[in-house]
C-alpha cells in the first residue's frame, strides 16, 4: 500500500486543490481548478485523477456536508449559498466516476488530520487545529479519531463576548457575536477599513483580534481538552498573534488546569506546519485509510 498512488481533494469553496502522491506523505503532483458548478468542474477531476490511475482518493470537503459513512446523506453538500452545490453527492459522485474507496471528511477535518499525521500534532491522539482565515473553522480530532457527532463541529462559530467599544456589525450572517463574525479576516476589514496584512504594525488590532480567539481557544480547551493546538490561515500569518494569544490563554486559566501541556504554552498553541499542505496531506491520510478498510 505505501506504493500506491492515492488522491487527494481539497475541495474548497472558490478552488479546488488536486494532488497526487503516497501514503508518506510525499506529493508527486498537483493541479488546481476555480470551484464552479458541480456539473462543470466535477468531471474535470474525475477525469484529472482518472488519468492517474489512483487506488484511492481521499476528500475533505467545505461545509457544511455530511460525514457520518451511517448517514443517508453521507459525502452530500447541505444547506450552502455556493449555486448549485446544497445537495450534491460529492462524494458519491467521484466514487462512482473513479471506481475508487473514497475517504471524505470536512476541509478542517482534514487539515488537523494532515498535522496529526504529518506535521506538527504527530502522534497526538486529542488536537484541535483552527484556520482563521476568511472564514473561521475547526478540525477536531478525539481519541485518534476525527469528530463528527451528528454532523462536525462548526467550532468557529462558538459565542463570544463582545469587547467593550466594539461596535462592528458582525460579518457572520447567522450570529451578532460569534468568532468567525467578530474575528475572521473580513470581520477585521470591516472593523478597521483595511485588511490585516495592511495592519500589521497597528498593535490595538491585534490586541483585539487575540482577545477573541484567547476566548475561542479557552472553551475549545475546556471542552476538547486537547494535547494541543495548532492554528493556520491567513489571519495567522500577523506572527506577533501568537504571543499575544498565548498570553490572554493563559490569563483567562487563571490556574485553573494543571497540566504538563499547558506549563509551556509555546509548544501548547503552534503555528500549522506542513508548509501550508496540512489539507492535501490530511487527503492522502483519508485515501490510505480508505483503502486499508476497503
Amino acid at each position: 500500500m505505501s506504493e500506491a498512488l492515492l488522491g487527494s481533494l481539497e475541495a474548497g469553496g472558490t478552488k479546488m486543490v488536486l494532488a497526487v502522491g503516497h501514503a508518506d506523505g510525499t506529493i508527486v503532483e498537483r493541479a488546481e481548478i476555480p470551484t464552479r458548478a458541480p456539473e462543470a468542474c466535477v468531471p474535470e477531476m474525475v477525469e484529472w485523477f482518472g488519468a492517474r490511475d489512483i487506488a484511492a482518493l481521499g476528500v475533505g470537503a467545505f461545509g457544511p456536508t455530511a460525514v457520518n459513512p451511517a448517514s443517508p446523506e453521507y459525502g452530500h453538500i447541505l444547506k450552502t449559498p455556493k449555486q448549485g452545490w446544497e445537495g450534491y453527492d460529492l462524494r458519491g459522485t467521484l466514487a462512482r466516476g473513479l471506481s475508487v474507496p473514497v475517504g471524505y471528511d470536512t476541509d478542517v477535518n482534514a487539515a488537523c488530520l494532515g498535522e496529526v499525521a504529518f506535521g506538527s500534532a504527530k502522534g497526538l491522539d486529542v488536537v484541535v487545529y483552527l484556520t482563521v482565515g476568511t472564514g473561521i473553522g475547526a478540525g477536531v480530532m478525539v481519541d485518534g479519531n476525527l469528530l463528527h457527532g451528528m454532523m462536525h463541529p462548526e467550532a468557529g462559530h462558538i459565542f463570544v463576548r463582545r469587547r467593550n467599544g466594539d461596535t462592528v456589525e458582525s460579518t457572520c450572517p447567522c450570529h451578532d457575536s460569534c468568532l468567525e463574525g467578530l474575528a475572521a479576516g473580513p470581520a477585521i476589514e470591516r472593523r478597521w477599513g483595511k485588511p490585516g496584512r495592511e495592519l500589521a504594525d497597528v498593535q490595538r488590532v491585534w490586541e483585539l483580534e487575540s482577545e477573541y480567539l484567547a476566548e475561542g481557544l479557552v472553551t475549545y480547551i475546556m471542552c476538547y481538552s486537547p494535547q494541543r493546538i495548532v492554528l493556520g490561515g491567513g489571519v495567522m500569518k500577523q506572527q506577533q498573534l501568537f504571543g499575544l494569544v498565548r498570553e490572554k490563554v493563559a490569563r483567562d486559566l487563571n490556574g485553573y488546569l494543571c497540566c504538563t501541556e499547558l506549563d509551556d504554552l509555546d509548544s501548547y498553541i503552534v503555528e500549522a506546519s506542513c508548509g501550508g499542505d496540512q489539507g492535501i496531506l490530511g487527503g492522502l491520510e483519508l485515501a490510505r485509510r480508505a483503502l486499508e478498510t476497503a
